[in-house]
Formats: structure tokens, sequence, C-alpha cells
């Protein structure tokens, strides 16, 4: 059932207070002309606006569709029309016709853009001040509307193709003013003369609103008033009066106005936790500031606040916020950290921390050289957290080294308090779109350390991660990187970059190219990792109903026998390939979903692949276009996985694989492998009937029929050919598109819901921000730029109205068939357990709303904030 939302700008003008804007010098008459005229221009401006309702008493519980007010005046310009064409893999040993480096290194196609973030002050600056000083900083919100050039096409596509392109993109970058008819212009002496709008000049200007707030009293009264199921947030769920007075400051407090709805009194709320922080008791609160355009808001919340809070570093300094582990279940509860063996004086650097602050209670232990999975089992007991890279502590005066400092990273959020695998490359992308460059950068330098350290980028740093590995975006994401460090930094920019390729390369060759992820049959990988035992990290009742029978059969509590199964002591080899399967789901990063079910690590998966292709076109590209063409290899590794026949000697491969150091890296041999793993996707994952990828089975020798909407990273990854991706757009579609973007998979797919069969969270109707970002950003790279556009405006559109709807906040994932956060399957949500005020949002979530509104036209976003509703914006019917 779909709701209204609220909207934080129309206004009630016959409110009592409304036009009291405390100027005495005003008369009745005057007032009532202006009302008059206010409310003439304002149907004026509204019949060219994107809504036209003008309704503001809103119920608790509202359908969602249009509203009224206006949007923002546009911030970011819209995207470039086309992205660069997919780089096509060479054949036969012949090196491909490829994009330059800069295409490829932008996955979009357009130029770098850094949005403008307004004037608004953020909580230190604003309530940060002098305790004597009573008047707060006031910000302008709107924003003038700007635009890039258009950038078309850049591959080499032919004209028809080119002005397919400009074609379908001609609609969607229209601006308010192109639904205006235009007048001739009146002429004195064949001279055209543009006269000035009667009266623009002539109106009384009203000063901005200020209230002169109470803190401590306002927050009671506006928490004892509305927060009615007492969760310390204002949300549209909650059944208090949505209206509450507040003393203008320009009477002094004498004279009130209302504040009304949802969003302003959440605002308000927020406003008021932040001074109370800063220890300021009475403030001078601007209205702008609970009236501010929510996608201005948010997009500011994140650069400026959400990053920071979720940012963590390794050493003496930051080992308070990253030790803290929710996910930790064993008796051991003190502390960890691990430092691998060949780090010794990062192993003397903890032992002192250790040392000069006792009150952390902090053990500090060396790993192994070796690391089995007998040892990683081991380890569950007590569990801790794993080093990562450090950098050089140099005091800036002397010049001279003091120590080690750890490099700073972005978590998660909520419960995942440590360094991830794939959701750090989705951060990343927002760190880039907020010019946060080196933040980006040191997440790439942690990456190369655990591909050095601990063989694989780890799920998690945590040592019940040690034998998982997940979704690798490691090329993409030093590319993005690479292609925004300073060209000043010229050597020591590619110095950085050969680290990183040389990384990935060993990543390839031992991690996805051996046994037992790839599959020699079919010459793809899957996701397939060591490890023995129940998973750790998962709640304590998630496997209760897979071991209760086994713990019946041998006579014992599930706890005592989760021990024994776990230490050997009780063989069951069922349960072993269960626990392969999931621990195969987990480093899928879709745990859990039905499509992998007992089944995951038999899979050979589009998505994985997809990745892979992109890992051989990347390194490809960025060996000819960076290292001329020859890339040389330091550490000593086995070229695991067998050539591709065009590369074979007289049909043969070598008797033995080469090792690295041997072996200098030339990019044929790499596209090469890219042209032979789209060969053997086209054969074994692309039904053309059904213009869609699915998952193979090796071990059954066959496809499973389930529909999952990672077949579109096949056109993020420039591996569907121009046929496949017409196909997948035209036919499969629509059968992940929701009223809030694109599911994880489809109803039929996901069968039927039972009290014995309940809800997985990477099924249908769930919808997570990895699946539509690539989604996005893989039809705008194939020239679908109204698509992409109309499905990062569901997104945002969906984000946009929990933000409004609900305190400000930004989950970890949304029922995008229903447009809720409130998703109840396997742990819930996250990011939104938070008190008054969001601090963190959730890492790839707020990537995701950045990097959605470079999509977007200035129009679009206007549309957003005033929360239109995406099938009335596009006028789709919905059946």
């Amino acid at each position: 059932m779909s709701r209204r939302p609220s909207n934080p700008f129309t206004k009630n003008q016959d409110a009592p207070g409304y036009y009291n804007n405390d100027d005495d010098h005003v008369s009745a008459d005057e007032r009532a002309q202006l009302r008059s005229l206010s409310q003439h221009m304002r149907k004026l401006s509204m019949s060219n606006s994107a809504v036209s309702d003008d309704s503001t008493d809103l119920p608790a519980l509202r359908k969602a569709n249009a509203t009224s007010g206006s949007g923002s005046n546009g911030a970011l310009t819209p995207r470039a029309e086309a992205g660069p064409r997919p780089i096509a893999p060479a054949e036969s040993g012949a090196a491909a016709a490829v994009t330059s480096i800069p295409g490829a290194l932008n996955p979009v196609g357009g130029p770098k853009y850094t949005p403008h973030r307004g004037d608004l002050p953020n909580a230190d600056q604003a309530y940060g001040e002098d305790q004597d000083k009573a008047t707060l900083l006031s910000g302008s919100f709107g924003r003038s509307s700007s635009s890039l050039n258009n950038t078309h096409n850049n591959g080499d596509g032919t004209d028809e193709e080119k002005q397919r392109i400009m074609q379908r993109a001609r609609g969607v970058v229209r601006t308010y003013s192109m639904g205006q008819q235009k007048r001739r212009p009146q002429k004195m002496n064949d001279d055209p003369v543009i006269l000035s709008r009667r009266m623009s000049h002539d109106a009384i200007q009203e000063a901005p609103r200020r209230f002169i707030v109470d803190v401590e009293e306002t927050m009671r009264l506006v928490l004892e008033q509305e927060d009615t199921d007492g969760n310390f947030q204002i949300c549209i769920t909650d059944s208090g009066p949505k209206v509450l007075t507040l003393g203008t400051a320009t009477s002094n407090g004498y004279k009130g106005f209302d504040i009304r709805g949802t969003y302003m009194l959440s605002n308000l709320l927020q406003e008021l936790a932040l001074a109370r922080e800063h220890g300021r008791k009475r403030i001078v609160l601007d209205e702008s500031r609970l009236t501010e355009n929510p996608v201005d808001r948010l997009s500011r919340m994140i650069s400026q606040t959400f990053w920071h809070n979720l940012t963590r570093r390794i050493d003496g300094d930051g080992l308070d916020a990253i030790l803290s582990d929710p996910k930790n279940r064993s008796k051991s509860q003190n502390p960890r950290i691990y430092v691998p063996a060949s780090e010794t004086e990062m192993l003397r650097y903890y032992q002192k921390v250790a040392q000069d602050r006792p009150s952390l209670n902090l053990t500090v232990e060396s790993l192994p050289h070796n690391i089995t999975a007998e040892y990683t089992r081991d380890l569950n007991d007590r569990p801790g957290l794993l080093a990562l890279a450090m950098r050089d502590d140099i005091d800036p005066t002397t010049g001279e080294k003091r120590g080690l400092k750890g490099i700073p990273f972005v978590v998660p959020g909520a419960r995942f308090n440590e360094l991830y695998n794939w959701d750090s490359y989705f951060i990343s992308l927002g760190l880039v779109v907020d010019n946060m460059i080196d933040l980006a950068k040191g997440t790439v330098d942690h990456f190369i350390f655990e591909i050095k350290h601990y063989g694989k980028i780890l799920n998690g740093n945590r040592t019940y991660y040690l034998m998982r590995a997940q979704p690798p975006f490691l090329t993409d994401m030093a590319l993005q990187v690479y292609s925004r460090l300073d060209p000043a930094n010229e050597s020591e920019n590619k110095e950085w970059l050969r680290k990183a390729i040389q990384a990935a390369i060993k990543e390839y060759h031992t991690v996805w190219m051996s046994k037992p992820r790839f599959d020699e049959k079919t010459w793809l990988s899957r996701y397939r990792p060591e490890g023995l035992g129940v998973p750790p990290e998962t709640e304590a009742s998630h496997f209760t109903h897979i071991l209760r029978p086994y713990a019946e059969k041998h006579g014992c509590s599930v706890n005592e026998f989760t021990r024994k199964y776990n230490h050997g002591e009780i063989k069951e080899p069922e349960l072993d390939t269960y626990f392969m399967h999931d621990r195969a789901v987990r480093e899928s990063g879709h745990d859990t979903t039905y499509r992998f079910e007992r089944k995951c690590a038999d899979l050979a998966t589009i998505d994985l692949n997809a990745l892979l292709y992109k890992y051989e076109v990347d390194i490809a590209t960025a060996i000819r276009e960076v290292f001329d063409d020859r890339l040389e290899l330091e550490d000593d590794f086995l070229l695991h996985g067998p050539l591709p026949p065009s590369l074979l000697k007289d049909g043969k491969g070598p008797a033995t694989p080469s090792r690295s150091i041997e072996t200098p890296q030339i990019s044929s041999e790499w596209f090469a492998r890219a042209a032979h793993r789209k060969a053997q996707v086209d054969k074994y994952l692309w039904n053309d009937g059904m213009g869609l990828y699915f998952d193979y089975d090796t071990r059954l020798e066959e496809p499973i029929v389930y529909e999952s909407v990672t077949a579109f990273w096949a056109m993020w990854a420039g591996m569907a050919s121009e046929d496949q991706a017409a196909k997948l757009v035209h036919k499969s579609l629509k059968r992940f598109e929701e009223q809030g973007g694109l599911v994880s998979g489809t109803e039929d797919s996901r069968g039927k819901i039972s009290i014995d069969r309940p809800n997985r969270q990477w099924d249908y109707p769930y919808a997570w921000p990895p699946h539509n970002v690539l989604a996005w950003v893989g039809l705008e790279r194939y020239g679908y730029l109204e698509e992409a556009r109309r499905l990062a405006y569901r997104w945002l559109y969906m984000m946009t109205l929990a933000f409004v709807d609900f305190n400000g906040t930004v989950p970890e994932k949304f029922d995008a068939v229903n447009l809720s956060h409130m998703v109840d399957a396997e742990y819930g949500n996250q990011g939104i357990d938070f008190k008054c005020v969001p601090r963190e949002g959730f890492g790839w979530m707020n990537s995701s709303f950045q990097v959605g509104l470079t999509f977007l036209t200035t129009h679009q976003r206007r549309a957003v904030a005033a929360l239109q509703h995406p099938d009335e914006f596009f006028n789709v019917r919905r059946h």
C-alpha cells in the first residue's frame, strides 16, 4: 500500500501566524494585498512546476504519490549523454581496440564533478561558537542551476548510433522553462525591447524568520508531545499533533510561529540535539534550517557528517572506536589485535600501545606465516581484529620519524565495524564524488596490504573472515582513484597504481583462478572458500533449525553439538556440505538468498565472472596505457589457471604453471583472457530467448532458473554485446523494476514465503545499493541514459522519502516494492537505531545517494526534493 509523503516546503497559508512577519509597520491592507499577490504568483509558478498539489495537512500515513512545493534550485549538473563504449577484448591473442585510459577509468563516462554544498553551516559552525554569542550562522540554502557541456558517445560508434543515443536522451534534459510558451519580444525601431516584469522590484521583502529557542525545554516538549512511540525520533508513525509554536527572534519570543509537519519537527529535534551536544542553553535558530531542501540536507549530512563518523583508524588513537565488535559471541570479550608475522615493527608498535594504555586491556598476537582453515577455526574462541596498513608518522617540524600511524578508512556502520571488501568499493565511489580522494586511496592501500599478508582481500578484517573473500572490485577502485590523483605527482601516482595492479594480478591467480574456486571444465570461477565449522559471526539462533536434528541424533544440546562439530569430535559429511555452501553464500556478499540455497559453492555466477572479466580488461588496459605494455611482478607465486586457447602452443599448455617473477605481464594475454571468459559466459550463462544471464551449476552441469538482477553486472563490466545489452534492457529490465528501483530478484524466482520458508534479505522485494548503482552505470555505458536516470530517480525518491518521514533515516537496504526501510528479514535493517539525530547513515547507501544525484537532471533533482512519485513523474501506470 502506497502512502503520501510529507512535504517540507508547502506552508499552510491560512494557518495563524503565517503572515505574522513581526514587521509592525506593515498595515492590514498591505498584508491583504501581499497575500493576494503571493497566492496569484504562486499559482503562476506552480503551473510550470514539477508538481501542483498545494496540500499541507498530512495524515499520519500518506499515499506515496505527488505532493506540492517547489524543489531545489538544482546543484548537480546533468551527466554526459553517453558513457564510453565497452572495451572489446582481443580475439586469438590480438590486442583489442580499447578506449583511452581516461574513459576506461571513469565508469560513467562523464568528467569528474565535485558538487557544490551551499553555504549552510554544519553543527560545529552553527553551535560550536562562543557561549556568549546568541546568533547562529545562517546560510543560503538555494543553489543556482549549473550545467556541464554535454559530451556524447566517445567510442567508435557510427553516426547512426550517436544519433540514436542523442535521440534517446533528448527528452530528459529539459528544465522548467521549456514548458513555458515563448512570447514575441516587443520592438522599438525594429530593435527588440525586453521589459522588466511589473512589480518585480516593488514587493516588500521579508527578513529571514528566526526563533529564540530554549534548548532543553523545547527538546523536552518536542519529545513529550510528538515522540509517541518513545524511540527518540519524530516519524510519520508517531501520533502527535505535528505542530509546535516557537517564539520569533524579532519579537524576543513574544510572537509565535507554528512549526508544522513531520519533516520540520524532526529537523527541529535534530538541531536541538546538536545544540545540546555543543553545550548551548539558548539558541537563535533559522527557519531555513527546518525547511531545508531534503535532497540538499541529506547530501550535506553525508559529505560533512556521515563520512567523518564512519571513519576509523587502527592505531593508538583510533583503537577505542574500532575494537568494538557486536558480532563477537565468544566467551573471550577482551579486545585482541593480530599482526602479520613479517610486520615486526607493527607488532612492537601495538605492544607498546597495549603497555602505555592498560585501560584498553589489549592483547597483541602475531599470526603464523601459513594461515590454515584449522588455525582460523581455533581462533573462533579468541576472535580479534586483523592489523591493516600503516604509514610512517613524520614530525612536521623536524622531519623525523616518530613511529607509525594508521591509514584512515570508512566502515559500513552499525554492527559492521570493520573494513569490508565490496562495501568499501561502493563507499569509495561516494568518497570520490565528495572529493575525498585520499580516504578512498587509503582503502586501496589496505587492500594491497591484505593481499600481501592474508592472501586475499578479506570479507572483513576480523579473524573469523580469514578464509573468505568477497566480490572483487580492486582494479576499478584503483583506477577510479588513480584518474583523480594530482597529475603533478605523476611518477608517484604511477608507482602507486603499479602496486595496486600487481596485487590484483596476484589475487586473480591465487584466489579466483585456482582451486577450489576455479572450475576447469567451464573455465569459469565460483564462490567457494575454504573453512571448517559453523560461521561464528552470525546471530545466535541463525543455524538452530539446521543443527537441532543433528544434536538430537547425538543426544546433546545444540550448543554442545556445535562445539564438538567445530572441533572435529563429531563427523557429519552432510553438514560439511551445507556449511561449504553457506560460506560460499557469505563470500558472494549475498547472504542470504534462495538463489544460492544449498548450492552456491557449485555455481559459476554471472556476477563473479563479470567482475573477473572487468579485472582482465582493466589489467590489460593499465598495462598497455600506463606501463608501456610490460609489467614485472614482484611477489613470487604461481600463475594459476590454463591459458586461453588462443595463447596455447600446438594446442597444449605448459606442463606446470609458470612463476610470476619469471613472466612479464603484457596486455595481449590479458585481453585474450577476457575474450575467452566472455565466450565461456556466453556458452554457459547467457539465455538468448529470455534475454538474461543465469548462474550455471558446475556439479549438475546445468543452469539454474533463478532470475537475478546481477545479470546487469555484465553491462557494467562491458562484457555484454550490443545485442545482449538491448535484450537485457528491453526484455528483462521490467522484471526487476519496482517503485523504488531494482529488486534483487523476481518474485517468481524467490517462491512462496511461509513460516517454514521465511524471507531472505537478498531476495524480492528487497533492494540494495550495489545492484542499483552498477545497473545505472552499465545502462549509461551502453547509451541507455533515459533508463539509468529513471532508475536513479526511483532510488533517490525512496531514500528521500525515508529521510523526510523518518527523522533522517538512511538504512542499509530497502523494500523497493512498498517503498519502506522497515525490513523484517534475518537481522533486520541497519542504520536506523539512533537517537534524535542520524550520525552515520549506512556506508554504501550514503554513496548511492551521492552517486545517484550525478545521474539526475536539474529538473529531476527538483522533483525528487518535492517528493513527486516516480510513476507520476515518468507517467508510468502500474497494475
